[in-house]
C-alpha cells in the first residue's frame, strides 16, 4: 500500500483505493465524473488541518470539490460561494441533519463556507453530498 503521505510519489486512482478501502470511494468517483464530466487530479496539500496527497474534482478548470482519503472512509471539501449560497440554502431543508449541521457550523469567510463532510456508507449524506456538487457545477 503506498503512503499516501509521501509527497514524492504520485499516487493513481488504485493508490486511493487501496488506502481507502471502502467500494462507496470508487463510486463516488465514478458517480461524479460521469454526472459532471469533471476530471479528477491527484495533488499534494501541505496544509495542516489535511496534509497528503487528495483528488481534487475539476470542470473547465473549475474545483467542484475535493476528496481526502481516510482508513475506511474519506472526506469531501465543497466550497459554497456566494453564487452558490441561495441554492444551497433553499435546498437545505430537505438534506439530512449532519449535513445540515455542518453548514450551520461552518462560519463564513470571505463569502465562503468550506464545508468538510464525511462519508463512509452510500447514505444521506452520499446523496446529499452530490447534491451540494449538482449545485456548485451549475454556478
Amino acid at each position: 500500500m503506498m503512503d499516501l503521505q509521501n509527497k514524492n510519489c504520485i499516487p493513481t486512482m488504485t493508490d486511493f483505493e487501496e488506502n481507502i478501502r471502502n467500494p462507496v470511494f470508487a463510486q463516488f468517483c465514478a458517480e461524479l465524473t460521469a454526472a459532471h464530466h469533471c476530471k479528477e487530479t491527484p495533488e499534494y496539500s501541505a496544509c495542516s488541518m489535511e496534509k497528503g496527497w487528495n483528488l481534487k474534482f475539476k470542470k473547465s478548470g473549475r474545483n467542484l470539490c475535493t476528496s481526502y482519503p481516510k482508513e475506511g472512509c474519506f472526506s469531501v471539501m465543497v466550497v459554497i460561494g456566494r453564487k452558490e449560497q441561495p441554492a444551497v440554502e433553499a435546498t437545505l431543508p430537505d438534506l439530512c441533519n449532519e449535513l445540515r449541521e455542518v453548514y450551520a457550523s461552518t462560519r463564513e469567510f470571505n463569502g465562503q463556507r468550506w464545508l468538510m463532510l464525511s462519508v463512509e456508507d452510500k447514505d444521506a449524506m452520499y446523496a446529499d453530498t452530490l447534491r451540494l456538487i449538482e449545485i456548485r457545477s451549475r454556478k
